[in-house]
């Protein structure tokens, strides 16, 4: 009894100095430090002069042999002769990266179920696709026998990862972010099976326990097993501090909170695996140690590829904006259209990333040549649009198509559309607005730029005028078709 009260002391007096100390480095009084505002702006820079003290201060005070054991740096994994079917579907599709103790979750995945969680955080009230590697990991993870917890941020959206972001993320109300909640929820039942079953999903959100955290009593229990040296040379923290871009100690703190949901998890039900992008890394490493440290416990981190195109751009955005998983904020046949643009470099690894095809079936397409390449194109938007709106949204999206790229007869109904009255077409209507309500243009501007370089039409002619009005005379069936280029097309319905 006494050596353990002696120890909660000796970690209490440790936490306290160390708060001192990170408020003598960054030359602030320490209660500034609790503020949302404080900047660790330079903070390389002011830390430098005394992070040798002050990690020498934390190593000799707290387990030498256990705080700054070296994990785990990040190797990509190329090549693992692994004996799990999770494992082995991770490896064959090219969803693995990088991932601890490889060889040990081999084995424990082989034996035993296991239970694997990943993080949404709240930003949107919709995932966009670029969410979608990860939601297919799950889904990949439970048909191979384990179980999937999807982890919903309600908790560390009030904070705002940092990750790969030059400013601060906005400040999302609680009924925001709620809301955001509730929107993103329900994308997940449509890939997963949710239950009471051993394999069966489970849906938590860190707002439950992170909402009440008593911040002394975390700084004291917790504080003593993360150093700042090693903080500051996470990647999400160097690259804003190499660009001089402001980090709030706000944000500093958001990889202990996502470490603190791994201990969490752990403890409640028994996680020991986290998934996640490899912009991660640093801050799922974290909670493995922390996880050790906390509960003893063995657990891992494993991360997905971030997915680019073969052009370099990131997986998630179209010219349009981004590609949203909800219906009501991006129409199924837009949705499917994303797919069906894919470029010819693409089309095979997003197959085995985004579809269920067998890979004997991938293999067949990826010899495909030419124009034959759209087959495969068509192949994949249909299997990605199928999974994610359902079976039943496909006849209409290929009629809709094959009106508008095969010149064949048939509806337009999945179009895009922007809803007008009979008192704005008497008054006439610019056409650059109804171009910005579909969405097809982020500005008035970029609008007349495009009419200047021939690439908008009205009912499929041209628009020259870049002041040119909708009138009556260019309604067909009370509706006119605008189009941007050759896949942007919408439709302006007479209510």
């Amino acid at each position: 009894m006494l050596r353990g009260t002696l120890r909660s002391l000796a970690w209490s007096l440790l936490s306290a100095s160390v708060f001192v100390d990170l408020a003598l480095a960054f030359q602030v009084h320490p209660m500034r430090l609790l503020r949302p505002s404080f900047v660790v702006k330079n903070a390389a820079v002011s830390f430098r002069a005394r992070s040798r003290r002050l990690g020498s201060r934390m190593l000799a005070s707290v387990a030498p042999s256990d705080v700054e054991k070296p994990i785990l740096e990040e190797e990509l994994i190329t090549s693992f002769d692994g004996k799990s079917k999770f494992i082995k579907v991770m490896m064959e599709r090219g969803f693995l990266h990088s991932c601890t103790n490889i060889e040990a979750l081999d084995e424990k995945m082989t034996s035993e179920t296991v239970k694997a969680y990943l993080g949404f955080d709240a930003t949107a009230k919709s995932l966009h696709v670029g969410s979608l590697l990860q939601i297919m990991i799950l889904r990949h993870l439970q048909q191979c026998g384990h179980k999937p917890i999807v982890l919903l941020g309600g908790g560390t959206t009030k904070v705002g990862d940092p990750t790969g972001k030059d400013q601060s993320r906005k400040m999302l109300s609680d009924q925001d972010i709620q809301d955001n909640v509730n929107g993103i929820k329900t994308v997940f039942e449509k890939f997963l099976k949710f239950g009471d079953g051993p394999t069966d999903a489970l849906l938590v959100n860190n707002d439950e326990w992170l909402s009440s955290i008593r911040y002394l009593d975390f700084l004291r229990e917790y504080g003593p097993l993360f150093t700042i040296n090693r903080m500051l040379n996470f990647e999400s923290v160097k690259l804003r501090l190499e660009r001089e871009s402001p980090l709030t100690f706000l944000e500093f703190n958001y990889m202990i909170l996502q470490a603190y949901d791994f201990l969490e998890l752990n403890r409640r039900y028994g996680c020991s695996l986290q998934l996640g992008g490899s912009d991660q890394w640093g801050n799922m490493v974290n909670g493995v140690e922390l996880t050790r440290r906390a509960n003893s416990k063995q657990v891992f981190a494993m991360t997905a590829p971030l997915i680019t195109t073969s052009d370099g751009k990131k997986m998630g955005k179209s010219e349009g904006g981004a590609v949203w998983l909800n219906a009501d904020m991006l129409p199924p046949y837009d949705y499917w259209q994303f797919w069906r643009n894919t470029q010819d470099a693409d089309v095979v690894r997003f197959l085995k990333l985004f579809t269920e095809l067998p890979m004997e079936k991938i293999e067949e397409l990826s010899k495909l040549e030419g124009a034959a390449i759209n087959d495969a194109k068509k192949i994949l938007a249909d299997e990605c649009t199928r999974m994610l709106h359902g079976e039943e949204v496909l006849p209409s999206i290929h009629e809709t198509a094959s009106a508008l790229f095969a010149g064949k007869s048939g509806n337009l109904d999945d179009l895009p559309k922007v809803s007008i009255s009979k008192e704005d077409v008497d008054k006439g209507i610019p056409l650059i607005d109804l171009f910005l309500q579909l969405g097809f243009a982020s500005s008035k501007n970029e609008i007349r730029k495009l009419i200047q370089g021939g690439g908008v039409r009205l009912n499929d002619e041209k628009v020259q005028d870049v002041n040119m009005m909708l009138t009556a005379d260019a309604l067909n069936n009370n509706q006119a078709k605008l189009s941007v280029g050759k896949k942007k097309h919408g439709l302006v319905v007479l209510e």
